[in-house]
């Protein structure tokens, strides 16, 4: 899912950049600090969602979403100012996060944007895929990933964590030995659910139903201790809600 951000303060633009981040299928693939620059980026170029400010220089984000001409990005808004909220939603706005924003809120709002392209996706197809008989999409349980000379089939639910070592991944799963594979952590992510895969550290991602326990700066997962990242922290903590 591409999106822009839009915030005339730099610091607001790199949390919500960080948060996109964790989620690594969404990708921000603009910031801006500037709402006029922006409305010319997203009138010429394909967006899916839009993160915007509303009190900003020149013109707000209200008044940006006014503007746009065409098929609009679906937007949810970020302010400091709840009393917008209305205003917003009555020119269908996805969402509406007032600052400071917390995690697992942010996590809400993008997963709303997901679930209506999904369905809008399902719903343009419709026609030509019951024709043809195929099923709906579904999440599998499994993934494949090659390891030497084949591919492995690889139970999602029994994935402890993942390590990274330089250009390799090493993937611990409950019912066999570690798995290495030739694979960036951008790539293992997209293969699994975000809801339940974290990147706690630049080393380590986590499966979050097998924490046992959380010790200071690091996660137990039975005999096993992960670091948890200075810059991953606040998000981590925001996660497990802790």
């Amino acid at each position: 899912m591409k999106c822009i951000i839009i915030d005339d303060e730099p610091l607001a633009i790199d949390i919500i950049e960080s948060y996109c981040q964790a989620l690594t299928k969404v990708e921000v693939i603009k910031t801006f600090t500037n709402a006029i620059e922006a409305l010319d980026f997203i009138n010429n170029n394909p967006i899916d969602l839009v993160f915007s400010d509303i009190e900003m220089p020149n013109i707000s984000g209200i008044e940006l979403i006014k503007s746009l001409e065409g098929k609009q990005p679906h937007f949810i808004f970020t302010t400091a100012y709840p009393e917008y909220a209305l205003e917003g939603f009555d020119l269908n706005a996805i969402d509406y996060l007032v600052k400071p924003i917390p995690f697992p809120r942010f996590l809400k709002a993008v997963n709303r944007v997901k679930e209506m392209i999904r369905l809008s996706s399902i719903n343009t197809s419709f026609n030509v895929s019951s024709a043809a008989g195929e099923s709906s999409p579904h999440e599998d349980e499994f993934i494949f990933v090659k390891s030497e000379y084949e591919n492995l089939k690889i139970d999602i639910k029994k994935i402890k964590h993942i390590q990274g070592l330089k250009d390799y991944l090493k993937i611990h799963s409950e019912d066999s030995k570690p798995i290495l594979t030739l694979m960036s952590f951008k790539e293992m992510q997209a293969k699994l659910p975000e809801n339940t895969f974290v990147r706690v550290h630049r080393s380590f991602v986590v499966n979050v139903n097998k924490i046992s326990s959380i010790q200071k700066n690091r996660i137990i997962i039975k005999d096993e201790r992960i670091p948890i990242g200075e810059s991953y922290k606040s998000m981590v903590y925001s996660r497990l809600n802790i």
